[in-house]
């Protein structure tokens, strides 16, 4: 009897488990084929408003640090505020809104994926000459076309004659500078690291190593300039120098942009691919005041209602699965990037 009712539980866990699995296999495919739909949504716009953010975070260690006397004193004194302020807002000009994007840099800049759809939310919203849109931006920069894409994203907000503010609290080069340069006011913290207006490609050639080992590539190609340098076959000098030009012809296009949006700046002098800190870039123009973008939020918080958006885009098991392999190639890149410039350390 015993023996029975063993074998039956083993049997019954194995077709819980069958069914289990199944059943995953199934909701899985459901999802991937719902998301190939055309017209589905495929993500949503969170909201948060900081102002309430601020204040919980101050009244959380106020009312532990504050006696309760005057602890008490403050909620009184902040409840008649409320309900003069509710009084007088049906005379009052409305506040300016202040709309919080960030965007974290790789070298795709595939950020602009999600910042795309909060630009489009806002605009919708948002009141010329009143509002504000502020970027909290991080980026050592990375492909040309897809920085290009996210600075003209950036456009799309000065044309709708909206104050753009960019906060650059590490790093701004590069790219990452392409899109920096776009701002009404860009503010930098000190130590952050502004500039390297230029151009960069290396392509590793393994020509010589294939045909010591006797191994042939044949390399075939329509059009003179298909490929200049390729990382296999045979590179010539009228290559290199084609692809040198290529490189020249693109800093001009990022020298000219730049120069567009920054009118103040000597070019000679600071598109020669360095890079500065806040501080250094002050004094070059490449930035209009040096400040934390903690302390510039804070600030228009005090006169303005802000509102952090952020786009969450819906993403397939396999998406989600391959986040963590993605994060660690660009974390070595920036790593890279870091060892490249050779910063000091501190």
């Amino acid at each position: 009897m015993l023996e029975w009712i063993a074998d039956y539980g083993l049997f019954l866990a194995k077709g819980v488990t069958v069914a289990f699995l199944v059943s995953l296999v199934l909701m899985m495919l459901g999802r991937a084929r719902r998301g190939d739909l055309p017209g589905l949504q495929s993500g949503h716009l969170e909201v948060e408003t900081l102002n309430e953010r601020f204040d919980a975070e101050a009244d959380a260690l106020r009312s532990l640090v504050w006696d309760d006397s005057a602890w008490k004193v403050e909620r009184k004194a902040r409840k008649a505020k409320a309900k003069l302020e509710k009084k007088s807002a049906k005379t009052a000009e409305p506040k300016a809104h202040v709309y919080v994007l960030k965007f974290t840099g790789d070298m795709a800049a595939s950020a602009v994926a999600q910042m795309r759809h909060e630009i489009s939310a806002l605009l919708a919203v948002a009141v010329a000459e009143r509002d504000e849109v502020v970027v909290l931006l991080e980026s050592p920069g990375g492909m040309v076309h897809s920085y290009g894409l996210a600075s003209s994203q950036l456009a799309r907000i000065r044309a709708a004659n909206l104050r753009l503010t960019i906060c650059v609290d590490k790093v701004a080069a590069s790219g990452g500078y392409m899109m920096a340069c776009l701002a009404n006011q860009l503010i930098a913290a000190p130590f952050a690291v502004i500039g390297s207006i230029g151009v960069v490609a290396q392509i590793p050639n393994v020509h010589r190593l294939l045909k010591k080992n006797d191994i042939d590539v044949e390399l075939m190609t329509a059009g003179q300039y298909k490929r200049t340098l390729t990382m296999i076959g045979e590179n010539t000098d009228e290559g290199r120098a084609k692809f040198q030009h290529d490189l020249d012809d693109t800093h001009e296009l990022f020298k000219a942009h730049v120069a567009q949006w920054r009118t103040q700046v000597d070019m000679a002098v600071v598109a020669t691919g360095e890079h500065w800190y806040g501080q250094q870039a002050l004094a070059l123009g490449l930035v209009d005041s040096l400040k934390t973008s903690d302390d510039y939020l804070r600030e228009r918080a005090t006169e303005a209602e802000l509102f952090a958006l952020h786009w969450r885009e819906k993403k397939s098991l396999g998406q989600r699965l391959g986040i963590a392999a993605t994060s660690s190639v660009d974390n070595l890149l920036l790593r890279w990037w870091q060892r490249s410039v050779q910063s000091p350390r501190v």
